[in-house]
């Protein structure tokens, strides 16, 4: 399968820069169009602007009008993204989401070795605020009702390695489980480049410094 894999990596200044920049507009990278292609499993290729779905598993194409794909006939999909001059690269993989039985699921690439690839799928989660119950007598705040507070742009990791994928806990601990061999030099790697083990840009780096090692 990596032989299907594009490198496509993207720095965390301009990472972060582009984050900021589609937050403040109030949009999520998903809800937005881009210029790309898409390259279906039939060997076409269709070039417009397009729209992708994560959560859903398809991606939509805009030219005169608007044709949507599936995971299912979709061997991968790029963006370019305007605000960092970025390409985003995502792939249809077979992944058992449910456990059970695998179908095509749309990851991003977001960098590739020969011994380790690094994925993710990015998602839009909900954040609560207990409201609390002050002032009435014999209710705990904590038994309050919950109102929506607001929703953030998050992640799901994955590492992909001797073909089988494998999700990311974001314990720093499984971090080393996943990178094997060089626990020591990926340590000082994190310290000196200042890097957490549970953010994108940073995990990034780190997936990529490992990769290099294995060279």
């Amino acid at each position: 399968m990596k032989e299907f894999l594009i490198k496509a990596v993207f720095t965390l200044t301009l990472l972060v820069v582009g984050a900021l920049s589609l937050l403040a507009q109030n949009h999520f990278p998903s809800q937005l169009w881009y210029k790309g292609s898409i390259y279906g499993a039939d060997g076409q290729t269709y070039a417009g602007l397009v729209k992708y779905d994560l959560e859903n598993n398809f991606v939509q194409l805009q030219t005169e009008t608007i044709s949507t794909f599936t995971a299912y006939n979709v061997s991968h999909f790029e963006i370019h993204n305007e605000t960092n001059d970025g390409v985003r690269t995502f792939y249809s993989i077979p992944y058992s989401q449910n456990g059970e039985n695998e179908t095509p699921v749309f990851f991003e690439v977001l960098t590739e070795g020969s011994d380790i690839t690094l994925l993710c799928r990015e998602y839009i989660a909900t954040f609560y605020e207990n409201t609390g119950t002050k002032g009435v007598i014999g209710m705990s705040p904590s038994n309050g009702p919950k109102t929506k507070t607001e929703y953030r742009l998050a992640f799901n990791y994955y590492f992909l390695k001797n073909g089988s994928i494998e999700k990311y806990s974001l314990n720093k601990k499984d971090l080393f489980t996943m990178l094997p061999g060089y626990d020591d030099e990926i340590l000082l790697f994190m310290r000196k480049n200042r890097l957490d083990h549970d953010k994108r840009g940073d995990l990034l780096r780190i997936t990529a410094y490992y990769n290099e090692l294995q060279n």
